[in-house]
């Protein structure tokens, strides 16, 4: 029984992610950071474990007691959303802590075990890391730094058998858009250069559930992609995953822009 082990499985993508493996046949091992979480995932049947990425202690915890991993599902994100000069520096530290920093953190920590399987990481992008948008931009910045990141793992990785997978979501039913407009609303105040236009912050941190596909059939794309052979350097899953970076790649950049800009609300002066 291969096994595989999913992180941030608290709800949406993880979860399902959990269940599709599981139902394939596959020993999970879900994880996620509050105690709650975990007894849900344990009721549920999955190996469960509490787990903050971005703790070294309780990664290398976690390393001793694995036996064996054939995948790595480097899933635990979230969206910082608001105008990028608001939230600032420390924003974009917590933001690239555990969109980009955890999974060279947890990649390292079970790289052993994975190289012992000749395993498989899958690591969950986003198609913001290609189109990037107004009012997420740290979210971007870290989806387009695990790209990168990813493109680096597969060639490293290669000489030792172990394959890498970049995932990138469209637009996936999930509980992301929730958190990211509780999180706009924190970052941008009455103070704010930008509080005019606040309805359009908001609008970016619900553009994720624009006519979402379901987090299941998602797990699904992403299950049957991980069962490939040789396993697909990128693969794109939901309603915009394709369209939006093709518009990236060939929209002129003055009109991508004015664009943007307008969907936004930036065209005119403040």
């Amino acid at each position: 029984m291969p096994t595989v082990l999913i992180t941030g499985c608290s709800s949406g993508i993880g979860r399902a992610l959990a269940d599709a493996f599981r139902d394939a046949g596959h020993h999970v091992w879900a994880t996620a950071r509050k105690p709650e979480d975990v007894e849900r995932l344990q009721a549920a049947g999955f190996t469960a474990r509490q787990l903050d990425v971005n703790d070294s202690e309780a990664l290398a915890r976690l390393a001793d007691e694995l036996e064996t991993l054939d995948i790595l599902i480097n899933n635990a994100g979230y969206g910082a959303m608001g105008p990028l000069l608001d939230g600032g520096v420390e924003a974009m530290r917590q933001q690239f802590e555990t969109n980009v920093f955890a999974v060279v953190g947890v990649t390292r920590a079970l790289f052993p075990l994975l190289r012992r399987s000749r395993g498989l990481v899958v690591n969950i992008g986003s198609v913001s890391g290609v189109l990037v948008t107004p009012f997420a931009g740290a979210y971007c910045a870290s989806k387009a730094a695990v790209h990168a990141l990813s493109d680096a793992l597969r060639l490293e990785l290669a000489p030792f058998g172990v394959q890498v997978m970049e995932v990138q979501p469209g637009a996936i039913a999930s509980q992301f858009a929730s958190n990211a407009q509780r999180q706009a609303d924190q970052v941008l105040a009455a103070d704010s250069a930008w509080w005019p236009l606040r309805e359009h912050v908001q609008a970016r941190a619900r553009a994720s559930q624009d006519q979402p596909t379901s987090a299941a059939a998602f797990a699904q794309g992403v299950l049957a992609a991980a069962g490939k052979a040789p396993v697909p350097a990128l693969v794109r899953l939901g309603n915009g995953s394709t369209a939006l970076p093709l518009m990236a790649r060939l929209l002129p950049g003055r009109l991508l822009d004015w664009a943007l800009r307008k969907r936004f609300g930036l065209l005119r002066p403040l």
